[in-house]
């Protein structure tokens, strides 16, 4: 990012860098202000990637898909690159054109991805799977490619392709074995990403109650010693 803005003025690059500072600490807690940060940092300067690449992604998160989809296309010209396929594709999904999701999703697959890209493709194509009515179908997309990988990846990729298994499982009444797979998930999500303990335990039969008392109690000693 900071390659990227030094081709502005000092000023400049300083009011486009801070929106997208900001765009970048919203996306998860506020992702409409997020987007308007990001939107801010792209009109004053389209040209570069990186403020186009926060416009997509704080769209993306807002739920603005076709905002998302154009910035996608615009980056795939700007660098020539099928990284920003398997979101371009989730865009045209949710946007309800899901043949035009599924040729996305063929064109990414056929670049010979790694495991993290072709798991985020195979999400989407079971997405349409599901969304069109074919949820076996999806079922086995999603089985097939947690048999191809198997351990080979990146963590948090197997565990949002457990985690998908695991939802669809539940949902078509696989109960047992959607908690197994939820559990199976949450041993990979360390960052936790998903919610894959709070499901499987669900599923058992458990209620995860997160105890912030104790945060609670020193956050309130420390602004008592910070007053002292």
């Amino acid at each position: 990012m900071r390659a990227e803005l030094r081709s502005l003025t000092s000023e400049h690059a300083e009011v486009v860098g801070a929106h997208l500072l900001m765009a970048g600490q919203l996306i998860d807690t506020d992702p409409e202000l997020a987007y308007a940060h990001a939107e801010a940092a792209r009109r004053r300067a389209a040209r570069l990637p990186v403020t186009r690449e926060a416009a997509g992604e704080t769209a993306y998160a807002a739920g603005h898909y076709d905002v998302a989809l154009n910035e996608f296309r615009a980056l795939r010209r700007m660098s020539g690159t099928v990284d920003y396929l398997p979101a371009m594709a989730d865009c045209e999904r949710a946007l309800g054109r899901p043949q035009a999701a599924l040729r996305l999703v063929k064109e990414g697959l056929a670049a010979d991805p790694g495991v993290a890209q072709a798991v985020e493709l195979r999400l989407v194509e079971a997405g349409v799977r599901v969304d069109t009515g074919h949820s076996d179908e999806a079922l086995r997309l999603l089985r097939a490619e947690l048999e191809r990988i198997g351990a080979r990846g990146p963590k948090l990729a197997r565990a949002r392709l457990r985690f998908a298994y695991a939802h669809l499982l539940e949902a078509t009444g696989e109960l047992e074995l959607a908690e197994r797979w939820f559990s199976s998930a949450a041993a990979l999500d360390v960052e936790q990403a998903t919610d894959a303990a709070e499901r499987a335990a669900a599923l058992q039969g458990v209620t995860i109650i997160f105890d912030d008392s104790e945060d609670e109690a020193e956050e309130e000693a420390a602004t008592e010693e910070s007053d002292d």
